[in-house]
């Protein structure tokens, strides 16, 4: 006996969340790193054994630190970020917490359209309950779980390991432009990225104050 012939049904299928402020973020953000590691110092400089010495004083070891910090920003910016990832690498279920978190905050509040509410079990949610949720979620994962005390270690690591090499590598054979020197800080690179994804989350953000 013949079966009857089935019918397609289509399913209605939901569209990207913010897909076009999402991929501009992205664009942005990746921009901006390329371009500071464009500025990354070649590896065997900071390498260099022939350039490491201990420092006279505390204030010589200070004025290295500046200096070093100045030239080597990027590959310092690198060291930390690689700290960060292996300490997250090695506790993979902070790592998911972490990854959950930011996906929360951008899918959910930074790039979710004003116009398409969040509803959750037939209950729908306000912008402001869902920031202050998202604000509660940051803080209970970041200050009341081991997720925070790990973030903390790693980069006071990854610090520990940026200022000993910079105390010990003389900057004497750095040639640093002077405008260079005093417009780009330690902390430009990162300046730059957060001010491309705040300038990219903006619409979206303003759109719900």
């Amino acid at each position: 006996m013949a079966s009857p012939p089935t019918i397609p049904i289509s399913s209605p299928q939901s569209e990207p969340i913010a897909t076009p402020a999402f991929r501009a973020f992205l664009s942005r953000l990746n921009t901006t790193v390329r371009h500071g590691f464009a500025q990354r110092r070649p590896w065997w400089e900071l390498l260099d054994r022939s350039a490491f010495s201990r420092p006279d004083s505390l204030s010589d070891a200070v004025s290295r630190i500046r200096r070093n910090f100045s030239y080597f920003r990027v590959n310092y910016i690198s060291l930390l970020a690689l700290s960060l990832a292996l300490s997250l690498i090695s506790h993979p279920f902070s790592l998911i917490i972490l990854l959950s978190l930011l996906a929360a905050w951008l899918f959910l509040y930074s790039f979710r359209p004003s116009d398409q509410p969040l509803v959750v079990g037939g209950r729908t949610f306000s912008d402001r309950e869902v920031l202050g949720i998202l604000v509660v979620s940051t803080i209970v994962v970041v200050f009341l779980t081991s997720v925070g005390s790990l973030l903390i270690s790693a980069v006071l690591v990854g610090l520990a390991v940026v200022c000993a090499h910079g105390a010990f590598r003389v900057p004497e054979d750095l040639f640093l432009d002077e405008q260079e020197s005093n417009n780009a800080g330690f902390l430009s690179f990162i300046g730059g990225a957060a001010t491309s994804a705040a300038a990219a989350a903006a619409p979206a953000v303003a759109s719900r104050v």
